[in-house]
C-alpha cells in the first residue's frame, strides 16, 4: 500500500510539475525578444510563429498564460488532495536502504552497441546549464549574466568531479532553441524558433569552457521532421547535440500547456536517425540525444527505441519536487524502462518550493541506480 501511495503521489506531482513548467516556458520570453527575423534569418527559413500582437498577448494575459495559471491552480488542488507527504518512517527506511545499497531495476546496464571512438558516454558525465538567454524565467542559462553563469557552472562541475573522481565531468550548455508558445503564430505551429544569432551567442559562451552545446526543441504543433533540418548546420558541429521535449509535442489540436504532450519511439528513432546520418556524412564523433520524461505517457513504446552506435540516447528525468518524489519519478519513468543512458534534472528554485526541501546533492544522486550520466540544472 505504501508503494502505491508513493506512486500516486509521484503521478500527481508530475501533473503539477507539468502545469508549472508549461506556464513558465510559454510565457517567459519577453515580447521584444520573440522574433526569428533579423540579419541572420535565412531567406528560405519559415517565418516566426508569433506576430508582435500575439507576442504581446502571450507575455501579458494571453490564452496560454491564463491556461497555465488555471492548470497550476487545478494541479495544486489535486496535489493537496492526493499527495500526502511521505511518512517519516518510510522516508527514514528508504534513505537508509538507499545509502546502504542502491535499488537495481532489471535491464541495467543496457546491452547496446559498443561506444565508438569519440563517444562521450559512458566515459564521462555531462553537467549542463539549461535555459534561454532571452529570459530570466526559463533557467539558469539566462537568469544571470553570462560570466556569472559560467562561474556557477564551474562550481557545479567541480562538485561533481569531487563526488565521483573516477568519472571525468564534461560541462555543457542546454539552449531551448525552439520554444512552445501560447498562440498559434502565422503558420499555426504554436512554437517560436530562436535566431541563428541567439544560437551563436550561446555557442560562444560554451566555447569559453570547452563545453558541449545542446539544442532543445519544443515543437508545439510542429514536428521533429519540420524542425530538425533547420538545425542541421549547427548539429554538424562536433560539439553540438540535441534535446527533444515530449511535454510540448502536442499531437492533435491541443495547444501547448493545456496538457502534457508525448513522443513515441518512432519520433525518437527519427531524431536518432537524423543525427546518425549527420555523423556519417560529416565524419563526426557520435552525437548525444536527450529525451525529457517525467510521466509514463510522455514516451510511448520505449522498448522499440533503436540503438545506434552513432547516437547515444539519454532518457532524462525532468520533474521537480522534494527528493523522495524525484527519486520515485526516476525509478518509475526512467530506470523502470531501460533505453540506454539516464539523466536527472535539478531545479534551483522549484525543487526548494516545498518547505524543508533542499536541492539534491551529487552524492545523493549518485545513490540512484543506474547513476545518471547527464545532469541538468535549470
Amino acid at each position: 500500500m505504501t508503494n502505491r501511495i508513493i506512486r500516486l503521489a509521484c503521478r500527481a506531482a508530475a501533473v503539477a510539475a507539468a502545469g508549472a513548467l508549461a506556464a513558465l516556458a510559454l510565457a517567459a520570453l519577453p515580447a521584444a525578444a520573440q522574433t526569428s527575423g533579423g540579419s541572420d534569418a535565412q531567406a528560405t527559413r519559415p517565418s516566426s510563429t508569433a506576430s508582435p500582437t500575439a507576442r504581446k498577448r502571450l507575455t501579458n494575459n494571453g490564452p496560454a498564460s491564463k491556461a497555465g495559471k488555471a492548470r497550476k491552480r487545478t494541479a495544486a488542488r489535486a496535489g493537496t488532495a492526493q499527495r500526502p507527504a511521505r511518512p517519516a518512517a518510510v522516508s527514514a527506511a528508504r534513505d537508509s536502504a538507499s545509502a546502504a545499497k542502491p535499488k537495481r531495476p532489471a535491464g541495467w546496464p543496457v546491452k547496446g552497441p559498443a561506444p565508438l571512438p569519440g563517444s562521450i558516454l559512458p566515459a564521462k558525465r555531462i553537467v549542463a546549464f539549461y535555459g534561454n538567454p532571452l529570459s530570466k524565467r526559463m533557467g539558469i542559462l539566462g537568469e544571470v549574466p553570462p560570466d556569472e553563469m559560467l562561474r556557477r557552472l564551474d562550481t557545479e562541475v567541480a562538485a561533481w568531479q569531487k563526488a565521483d573522481p573516477s568519472t571525468p565531468v564534461q560541462p555543457a550548455l542546454h539552449l531551448i532553441t525552439v520554444v512552445a508558445q501560447g498562440s498559434p503564430g502565422r503558420d499555426g505551429k504554436w512554437r517560436l524558433r530562436m535566431t541563428d544569432s541567439t544560437i551563436e551567442r550561446v555557442a560562444s559562451w560554451a566555447a569559453q569552457r570547452n563545453a558541449l552545446l545542446f539544442l532543445d526543441v519544443q515543437v508545439g504543433q510542429s514536428t521533429l521532421r519540420e524542425e530538425l533540418p533547420r538545425l542541421a548546420p549547427f548539429l554538424k558541429r562536433p560539439n553540438v547535440h540535441l534535446g527533444i521535449d515530449p511535454e510540448f509535442s502536442m499531437k492533435g489540436d491541443h495547444k501547448p500547456g493545456s496538457r502534457i504532450g508525448t513522443y513515441d519511439a518512432a519520433d525518437v528513432n527519427y531524431a536518432a536517425s537524423f543525427l546518425a546520418d549527420l555523423v556519417t556524412e560529416n565524419k563526426l564523433p557520435p552525437k548525444v540525444l536527450v529525451v525529457h520524461r517525467f510521466t509514463r505517457p510522455m514516451l510511448t513504446n520505449a522498448s522499440k527505441i533503436r540503438l545506434d552506435p552513432r547516437v547515444q540516447i539519454i532518457v532524462h528525468m525532468d520533474g521537480w519536487g522534494p527528493r523522495w518524489m524525484k527519486e520515485d519519478s526516476y525509478e518509475a519513468y526512467v530506470a523502470a524502462e531501460p533505453v540506454q543512458f539516464t539523466g536527472f534534472k535539478l531545479f534551483y528554485k522549484n525543487d526548494r518550493k516545498k518547505k524543508g526541501s533542499e536541492l539534491m546533492t551529487p552524492a545523493q544522486i549518485l545513490q540512484l541506480y543506474p547513476a545518471p550520466l547527464y545532469i541538468q540544472y535549470q
